[in-house]
């Protein structure tokens, strides 16, 4: 009966990512596939694929450092046509800030992506090392999710970019353009398939813990078998201290995964709500003022959609995570009130100190990202719309005054 409280798979290992099947993954190199893929193809991903692990490559190095070194130089080509020269010319001046500052950041995000190319090394083999006593069951389906986001996701952006090359006369300002989002949004993805893998390992140290809460549960002592039941607590004290270990490395990857990506993920979170401001602000105005040219202006909603759609997608990874991490807390809990044991309570005291003393949320630089922040962002759009809104009827309805003066 103990040998069915806790499942330890064995250690998922594929020969090479020739063999891994898209929708069937099996551990998290097969997981991250498309996702790997993609990186390889933008040159933001350095690193070489062995059997069971991640590795510096110095050749991957350096072609990522010539992609970054020639990203740069087209950037400062970009910024003198707009700034200096008046080759590219901004329809606005909103169109002008707009531009600058998805450039400027993006550029910045893109910087820093090359400079902690090690540091994301790390963190990979961490998570493959974590979630390599993850069942291959859990991954099939977890990948369903992954595969499906990775290559729809990239398929439409691909699609997006092709009609943002109609809408932009500039071929150079195009390209940058492209490349910058596709790098953006590929670290997005990363970022996001990491905290799902992370959920995953919280999920499964909850139902760890719930199955020992079952057999405490449902396992009676009694006098004839003190033997038995002295034997089985030490079982449980040595399952306890496992998936209290287990737990600990867990909190220290998502720790590491939160200073990683920290200025990615304030940077993603800010160029969203600018663009998404701005490019309502695009739409409401042009409409208003040319109403016969609104065919021409489908370009701002498709691209409000695309950013309201990747943050909810990265709120609901995160918020998912942290939910489930709470979880493991309130577990802990209910089998300190199911058990009467002095050495279980006290190894369940010390996992919830543990517990309490780790806050695994999904943050960057303190600012948490779950629902409540997707809220606060949605509320100031909002907000700022409706004082838009208000201020260009007003503005309309007086300009129809004064023509009908004259």
């Amino acid at each position: 009966m103990c040998s069915s409280v806790v499942k330890i798979p064995q250690k998922q290992v594929t020969s090479n990512m020739q063999k891994t099947k898209l929708f069937y993954a099996t551990d998290f190199q097969s997981l991250m596939y498309p996702c790997f893929t993609f990186c390889r193809i933008l040159g933001i991903f350095p690193y070489k694929i062995n059997a069971s692990n991640l590795e510096a490559s110095e050749s991957c190095y350096t072609l990522s450092t010539i992609v970054i070194f020639a990203f740069c130089v087209y950037g400062i080509i970009i910024i003198y046509k707009l700034d200096i020269s008046g080759t590219i010319i901004s329809r606005s001046v909103p169109s002008s800030l707009e531009r600058h500052s998805y450039y400027v950041l993006g550029s910045f995000a893109a910087i820093v992506t090359y400079i902690m190319r090690r540091p994301r090394l790390l963190l990979l083999q961490t998570i493959l090392e974590i979630s390599s006593e993850l069942s291959s069951e859990l991954y099939q389906k977890l990948s369903r999710l992954i595969h499906v986001k990775d290559i729809i996701s990239f398929i439409l952006i691909a699609i997006l970019s092709i009609l943002y090359c109609i809408y932009m006369p500039f071929i150079l300002l195009s390209i940058f353009t492209i490349y910058l989002t596709m790098l953006l949004f590929q670290m997005d993805m990363m970022y996001m398939n990491c905290v799902c893998v992370l959920k995953i390992c919280f999920n499964e140290i909850n139902d760890n813990l719930m199955k020992i809460q079952e057999l405490i549960m449902n396992d009676k002592p009694h006098l004839l078998r003190r033997i038995y039941h002295e034997q089985e607590n030490s079982f449980l004290l040595m399952k306890l201290k496992a998936l209290k270990k287990q737990h600990l490395m867990v909190s220290d990857t998502v720790q590491m995964l939160n200073m990683i990506f920290s200025l990615h993920i304030i940077v993603t979170i800010v160029i969203s709500f600018i663009e998404i401001t701005f490019h309502l602000y695009f739409y409401i105005v042009v409409s208003m003022a040319k109403k016969e040219e609104n065919y021409r202006y489908w370009f701002p909603i498709l691209n409000v959609i695309f950013y309201i759609t990747k943050t909810v997608l990265i709120v609901w990874a995160c918020d998912n995570g942290k939910d489930q991490a709470a979880k493991i807390g309130i577990t802990v809990h209910d089998l300190l009130n199911s058990t009467n044991d002095k050495q279980i309570k006290n190894a369940l005291e010390q996992f919830s100190m543990q517990i309490l003393q780790r806050k695994n949320a999904f943050s960057a630089k303190g600012l948490t990202v779950d629902a409540t922040l997707l809220t606060a962002m949605m509320g100031s759009i909002t907000t700022y719309l409706l004082i838009l809104i208000q201020f260009l009827i007003t503005s309309h309805s007086c300009n129809g005054k004064s023509a009908l003066q004259e």
